[in-house]
């Protein structure tokens, strides 16, 4: 195991799970400076993003220096990053796409949006920590806020990038879309690859301001996916059943039209978390497990109380790395084998290690794999201060 940042003054991080911060070649990653797990105070001068060049003992480059550098994106081919500068407030303030290569060359800024989105009265602010960029590197989608602090009832929206000739349209908007964890899909087909996962909240709560008090109560949360235009809207047949309820976690299992989610189920004399697999199928009314003609698989079905919670696969969808429980003695970390998606069940769970982590908000374990799925990559706060680790040698696992 490797600890990668080590300042004994500052809060650090890797981004979370479902952040595409990795090179192809497992060689580079980005690195989040001054934050918790969740994101980070994007005016604090500390604040920075870093590559980390795996194969030069790991050592750290700072990418991304501005002040409210926010949400960076790996290309594709892992020649450019491209980040966001968050200078807006509620009704004010411009967001500016840049972009720099890996080396940190060459940085340009490619489209400064300083007023309503196109075509739209709505001004964002409270932009999602993380971005996501299409498999073949022309688009770049990000959420946010849309409300001006005196609308009654408050509006959220995805927003894509168009990258080849920068521009940038509203694919989709509305109360219930506080949360949305955007993740394009990693396929490299021509339909697929426009595909974005999200997550929609029912029932959350919030004031004008767009601050969030509760994200969805019961059977609030569905995941959905749309095309990053907006259309071909369609649900995961995950939750709200009145048993199944989705945790709030999820992401597609490598390159695969396949996604995992983490569920909470209640039943009568047990509760479970569970990780299942879904494919997605036409809407019928937010209906989740309920929705007719829905494929799905029980990936942690071997368990006879499964505990799980965060979760990440290689880019193949081969292998998958997960946190467990019990969380209040530090978690677990195992990774597992994937076979057939939509058939097998996960196998050949191998427990890694106890991260001792506090496991609070501000400093969940998030584990996720490198591409090729060698090394895998956790926070811990067990030294007192959040840090970033990571394990080798997974291969010979």
């Amino acid at each position: 195991m490797v600890q990668l940042t080590t300042d004994p003054d500052l809060p650090a991080s890797h981004l979370y799970m479902e952040a595409q911060i990795f090179t192809m070649d497992s060689k580079h990653l980005l690195l989040h400076r001054a934050a918790t797990a969740h994101g980070g105070n994007r005016r604090d001068p500390n604040h920075q993003y870093f590559r980390c060049d795996i194969e030069d003992g790991c050592s750290l480059h700072p990418i991304a220096e501005e002040l409210g550098a926010w949400a960076p994106s790996v290309s594709p081919d892992g020649t450019t990053v491209y980040y966001f500068v968050e200078q807006t407030k509620l009704g004010s303030g411009t967001l500016t796409l840049k972009r720099v290569n890996l080396d940190g060359t060459d940085r340009r800024t490619l489209l400064a949006l300083d007023g309503p989105v196109p075509g739209t009265s709505l001004r964002p602010s409270r932009f999602y920590p993380l971005s996501t960029i299409s498999s073949d590197g022309k688009r770049l989608a990000i959420s946010c806020f849309l409300g001006d602090g005196k609308r009654p009832e408050p509006t959220w929206g995805l927003l894509v990038f168009d990258l080849e000739a920068p521009s940038v349209g509203l694919a989709i908007q509305g109360p219930t879309w506080c949360n949305m964890h955007p993740q394009f899909s990693r396929s490299t087909n021509a339909d697929e690859r426009r595909d974005i996962l999200i997550q929609e909240n029912h029932g959350n709560e919030a004031d004008p301001a767009g601050r969030v008090t509760k994200l969805a109560g019961g059977n609030g949360a569905d995941i959905h996916v749309i095309r990053d235009d907006g259309k071909d809207f369609r649900t995961m047949p995950w939750g709200r059943d009145g048993t199944e309820y989705c945790q709030g976690h999820q992401c597609w299992r490598g390159r695969t039209a396949w996604g995992i989610t983490s569920t909470s189920t209640r039943l009568p004399d047990r509760r479970e978390t569970q990780l299942i697999e879904g494919h997605s199928l036409p809407d019928k009314g937010h209906l989740g497990r309920n929705t007719p003609g829905g494929r799905r698989n029980d990936l942690s079905r071997a368990f006879t109380r499964p505990h799980f919670s965060h979760f990440a696969t290689d880019i193949a969808g081969k292998r998958l790395v997960t946190d467990a429980g019990p969380f209040d003695q530090g978690g677990r970390i195992f990774v597992a084998d994937l076979g057939e998606p939509g058939r097998d069940e996960a196998s050949n769970f191998t427990y890694l290690l106890n991260p001792r982590s506090s496991c609070q908000k501000t400093a969940h374990i998030h584990p996720f794999l490198s591409p090729d799925g060698r090394m895998a990559f956790f926070n811990s706060d067990e030294s007192g201060i959040l840090q970033a680790y990571m394990i080798r040698g997974l291969e010979t696992v």
